[in-house]
């Protein structure tokens, strides 16, 4: 792999406004911090949005007029949550599919989060993963912890390959209950993606204090990067985040220090099979 795949994912459904001023909550605020990281090397964004009292929502609506603001004003891919918030129900969550991403999230197992549960019932996974094939939304398959991979292999072996035949996924490390935020975990996960289909690509998102040696062992082993601050409020020990470019502009620098430059939102299009 020649280039890096950035995504960045800016605001998440649990970090609170009052308590971080620079998350981007309203439409505008995501709009020009998405704008701000293609100019640092994101070519990908990871969208949750949030309502007028700055709560997560899934609102479909808001959904749709988030995506057509960010066609518009970047050239981003737009990669919606289907995630949304533990709190969600699976009728909110397969209905993000109607707003029209490009790209959308599918994860692959249910996992502890935190003190909550992020729910994941085999028949949503099948729904959304089916629903993305009849769309032609490109998935990112989340992957929280190593038994997740091997749902993956089982899902595309009975439901086929994603649209534009090209997967992708997205190791989440660091999460309480998930899998650590470290090289050996990476190593591990990276063994079982051999058995996936060829040519499979990941990226890596190291949550909280993980987020640098997530990053360092994802370049190292090949794989793509994800940051944001969906993922982690503070750029190092006692110095909070001042934006999502900043943390942007830091994998892209450790990007190139690898030889393995950001690449571009066309060049990730043509790597993700998008025919747009």
């Amino acid at each position: 792999m020649t280039g890096t795949l950035i995504t960045v994912a800016p605001t998440g459904a649990e970090a609170v406004k009052a308590d971080t001023p620079a998350l981007p909550v309203t439409l505008d605020e995501l709009v020009g911090a998405a704008r701000d990281c293609q100019a640092a090397g994101a070519a990908v964004v990871h969208v949750h949005i949030r309502d007028d009292q700055a709560q997560p929502t899934l609102d479909l609506g808001r959904l749709r007029a988030t995506v057509a603001a960010l066609r518009e004003q970047t050239d981003l891919v737009v990669q919606l949550s289907t995630g949304g918030a533990v709190t969600d129900s699976e009728p909110d969550r397969l209905r993000v599919l109607q707003a029209g991403p490009e790209m959308a999230s599918c994860t692959m197992g249910t996992v502890n989060f935190g003190e909550d549960v992020f729910w994941n019932r085999g028949d949503l996974v099948v729904a959304l993963h089916t629903g993305m094939q009849e769309r032609g939304i490109v998935p990112e398959y989340e992957i929280f912890d190593l038994g997740h991979l091997w749902t993956l292999e089982r899902l595309l072996a009975r439901h086929g390959l994603p649209a534009g035949g090209h997967v992708h996924v997205d190791l989440v490390m660091g999460v309480p209950g998930g899998m650590p935020g470290t090289a050996a975990a990476l190593v591990a996960c990276q063994a079982v993606i051999r058995d996936l289909p060829a040519g499979t690509t990941f990226s890596a998102t190291g949550i909280g204090r993980t987020t640098l040696p997530v990053m360092l062992a994802s370049l190292s082993a090949g794989g793509h990067l994800r940051v944001g601050m969906e993922d982690t409020l503070s750029y190092a020990k006692g110095q909070p985040v001042e934006s999502n470019a900043q943390l942007v502009a830091r994998a892209a620098g450790l990007a190139r220090l690898a030889q393995r430059p950001p690449l571009s939102p066309a060049q990730v299009r043509d790597l993700l099979g998008m025919s747009w």
